[in-house]
């Protein structure tokens, strides 16, 4: 599917909609040096689709002129009429109705698709839509918001190389984007996903310790925050394995290793990895139709 300065819509277009809208404006306004894209590549134009016109009102004032905003059903047909580009980013559970809704499956044809509802397969999508719609699946997380996020996308058998360099470069002006099979996208999902809902808890533990210990609560906050961001940036920068800058931290007979012991008595590894397990389980549930 040939793209040249796509106009992208934007179906159900709440907090990860605007992520990505604000970041691809954004990275229009730096030098092509800095985004990994070819200007052909570059959207020409967003249309925001809501389900009310409340909803519609506020969110113009959010995005501002650059961006149309439409609502309702009828608002829906239309924009996947004037886009080249239509981003699913509906409930899992409403996906389905929003495709199947008059005048959608058909605006779809020859256009390329990018889902991003968690459980929602590419042999779903492909039932919903027609024959010449190019599917692409994508799974952001709510750093994205702050254009620190991860995105990992998979692609249907036929997609072309110009679809998945675009829907890369879209993403990757929201933080980091890799390719991987579908295989793999319900445990990204528990992972990537829900993984900032798991961090914040480990942060306000350690806050929580922090206090208890005699540290205001904000300095306790940003003392927990600061450590896990830059702990996690070691990791992405250096390559090091985790464990690695763990010991390089961890001196005989020290505190690090009194604490560390602590958190193996409360079998923080398993209990951890059994998170991601357990999220995994449900992320894969959450495309089925409901009985």
């Amino acid at each position: 599917m040939p793209l040249q300065n796509p106009t992208i819509c934007v179906l159900g277009c709440g907090t990860m909609g605007i992520a990505i809208i604000r970041g691809t404006l954004d990275s229009n306004t730096t030098t092509a040096t800095d985004i990994p894209s070819e200007d052909h590549l570059r959207p020409a134009g967003f249309i925001a689709c809501v389900s009310h016109k409340e909803s519609a009102s506020k969110l113009a004032k959010t995005l501002g002129d650059q961006v149309k905003v439409l609502y309702g059903a009828e608002g829906n047909v239309q924009g996947v009429a004037e886009a080249d580009v239509i981003l699913l980013c509906t409930k899992p559970q409403v996906a389905k109705a929003v495709l199947s809704a008059p005048g959608i499956r058909d605006g779809l044809a020859g256009k390329l698709l990018v889902s991003i509802c968690a459980g929602v397969t590419i042999e779903q999508l492909k039932s919903w839509t027609t024959p010449t719609t190019t599917i692409i699946r994508a799974m952001p997380n709510t750093p994205c918001k702050i254009r620190e996020g991860m995105t990992v996308l998979s692609c249907g058998a036929n997609t072309d190389i110009q679809s998945m360099n675009f829907t890369s470069n879209i993403f990757s002006t929201l933080g980091r984007c890799r390719i991987l099979d579908e295989k793999h996208l319900d445990a990204v999902t528990a992972l990537a996903g829900s993984g900032p809902a798991f961090a914040c808890v480990m942060l306000e533990a350690l806050a929580d310790g922090g206090v208890m210990m005699g540290l205001p609560r904000d300095v306790a906050t940003e003392l927990a925050a600061q450590v896990l961001q830059g702990a996690a940036r070691m990791v992405l920068t250096t390559g090091a394995h985790p464990a690695a800058i763990k010991d390089s931290v961890t001196t005989p007979g020290g505190c690090t290793i009194a604490g560390l012991l602590t958190m193996e008595d409360g079998k923080i590894r398993s209990t951890l990895a059994r998170t991601i397990q357990e999220a995994t389980t449900v992320a894969s549930t959450l495309g089925r139709d409901k009985k």
